[in-house]
């Protein structure tokens, strides 16, 4: 008892509130306080109101455009500039707005719309209007081509980790083709795009998305059915079957587990077996048409035609070669100096103006640090790009007289360098091995050996060009006329240089050819 009265003692006493603590607010212009709080309160509710519901629509009236295309992944321009890729919406102002859909290999989408705006809410509640768009193929297989290019420079990139990956560009371009590329004629065009891929096919990823591209494109990009599985199947095991080194090629990229499986496979022991038997060299088979021929500094040696075996690769295979020249050394400085006096264009002070144009870099026709006595190939002319030896060869090819107007001045394909490389001592050639790593005429494919288009090769294309016969810094290196090597075509180096050949335009015999 004596506890709660302490409590109770402990309570505080109640509040008293006197005069001097009340708050009154005056009167205004005769208005009782209670009604101008009234108007102030519902002004400021007035004012949220038209910022939130009325002041977007007032001050940025339009409508949000909710835009798809067939294929999906075009750019979306607005009045010309770039707003996003489809599937997307895009906020556009009210008014009237030219829309264009563009994909690379497709015609463009075009629409010009009457855009409306909305008053109330617009903030929360926009208004939207759908634009759905179907663009038409240029040509059969044009999505799947610019597919096929992004896949071999990705190629170059090599396998893809957890922290870096890219993209399925193959499988993209399948699944833009569409529909129509279950049509006969252009699957037969696509057909050959996959197989002019698959020489870039050098990773995991890379293989997963090529045969994902083949279940794409058997199905027109719709869901798969039973029936088109197995005839991608059967397709898949067909090209296999008949192409001379799949099973090797196949065996360097797939898991561990799976490549020993396949080496037990009959099929992979007979392509091993094949290849075993074969030695990496020249056989020429043609006879001997002529004697040298002297051209602006160059002198050209004849190589009858024949077949390759090439070395350097994974899997050699036999080659026909038609019969050509090729220039006995390396293009001359003096050669050179002749075609910068035609076309000054090409000189080392345009060479600013030649790296903004894409076509060199900043090494062109550098001059190497060692003296000319410590290299071989010393009157040859280094730091050259693969574009200014193609434009080098326009040039001769100008020069050719009358009686050679069937014929060219052009690089020289990857199998006629090396055809010539494997016999240079015996029918003259200089400087092939160890002068200078030296340009050939084509792109650079991993896996040349498995069977594909040429057209539809060149087409496709690849961010490097090949390079042969290794430089005088390799000494001592195992290069010999198989070793394979490739760079961006803009590049310049001082340990690469260039030999032309001279070839017919579109297969005429050599033997046509005048001497006189």
């Amino acid at each position: 008892m004596a506890k709660i009265e302490k409590i109770a003692a402990k309570k505080k006493p109640p509040l008293e509130i006197f005069p001097e603590d009340t708050v009154h607010l005056p009167v205004l212009l005769g208005i009782r306080p209670g009604v101008y709080l009234g108007v102030f309160y519902a002004l400021i509710l007035l004012t949220i109101f038209f910022l939130l519901f009325l002041y977007p629509g007032l001050s940025k009236p339009g409508s949000v455009l909710v835009l798809r295309s067939e294929p999906l992944g075009a750019a979306v321009r607005v009045d010309g500039v770039y707003r996003g890729t489809t599937p997307c919406e895009i906020f556009i102002s009210q008014g009237n707005h030219p829309i264009d859909m563009t994909l690379p290999g497709f015609s463009e989408y075009h629409r010009d719309l009457e855009i409306q705006g909305r008053l109330l809410g617009s903030l929360f509640f926009p208004r939207k209007e759908h634009l759905a768009g179907t663009l038409e193929e240029i040509r059969p297989g044009a999505a799947l081509r610019a597919g096929a290019g992004d896949y071999a420079a990705w190629s170059f990139t090599g396998e893809p980790t957890a922290s870096y990956q890219i993209p399925q560009s193959l499988s993209e371009g399948a699944y833009r083709s569409g529909p129509g590329a279950r049509d006969l004629p252009a699957y037969e065009i696509m057909d050959k795009v996959l197989r002019s891929a698959s020489r870039f096919t050098s990773t995991r990823a890379g293989l997963r998305d090529l045969i994902r591209a083949k279940y794409i494109l058997d199905n027109g990009g719709l869901a798969p059915s039973p029936l088109s599985l197995l005839r991608s199947l059967e397709d898949i095991g067909a090209y296999l079957a008949e192409t001379p080194g799949s099973g090797i090629w196949l065996e360097g990229i797939l898991p561990g587990e799976m490549a020993s499986i396949l080496k037990k496979h009959p099929w992979y022991t007979k392509q091993a077996q094949h290849a075993g038997a074969l030695s990496p060299g020249t056989r020429f088979e043609g006879p001997a048409l002529g004697g040298p021929l002297n051209l602006e500094s160059l002198r050209f040696r004849e190589i009858p035609s024949g077949t390759l075996v090439p070395g350097g690769g994974i899997f050699p295979w036999e080659v026909p070669i038609e019969a050509f020249h090729i220039a006995e050394t390396e293009v001359s400085l003096a050669s050179w100096e002749a075609f910068l006096e035609a076309q000054p264009a090409w000189g080392a002070e345009n060479t600013p103006t030649l790296i903004e144009q894409g076509l060199v870099t900043e090494d062109y026709l550098l001059s190497l640090d060692h003296p000319a006595s410590e290299r071989p190939g010393s009157s040859s002319v280094p730091g050259v790009s693969w574009y200014a030896a193609e434009a080098y060869c326009q040039w001769l090819t100008g020069l050719l007289p009358p009686a050679w107007a069937a014929y060219e001045v052009r690089l020289p394909s990857e199998e006629e360098w090396e055809y010539a490389a494997w016999a240079a001592q015996e029918v003259g050639l200089t400087d092939m091995i160890g002068g200078h790593w030296e340009w050939c005429r084509d792109p650079y494919v991993p896996f040349p050996f498995l069977s594909a288009d040429k057209e539809t090769g060149e087409e496709i294309g690849s961010p490097e060009r090949v390079l042969r016969g290794g430089a005088w810094v390799n000494q001592g290196d195992s290069v010999d006329p198989g070793t394979r090597a490739s760079l961006p075509p803009v590049f310049c180096s001082v340990f690469v240089s260039f030999r032309p050949v001279l070839a017919p335009k579109s297969g005429i015999p050599l033997k046509e050819l005048s001497y006189e």
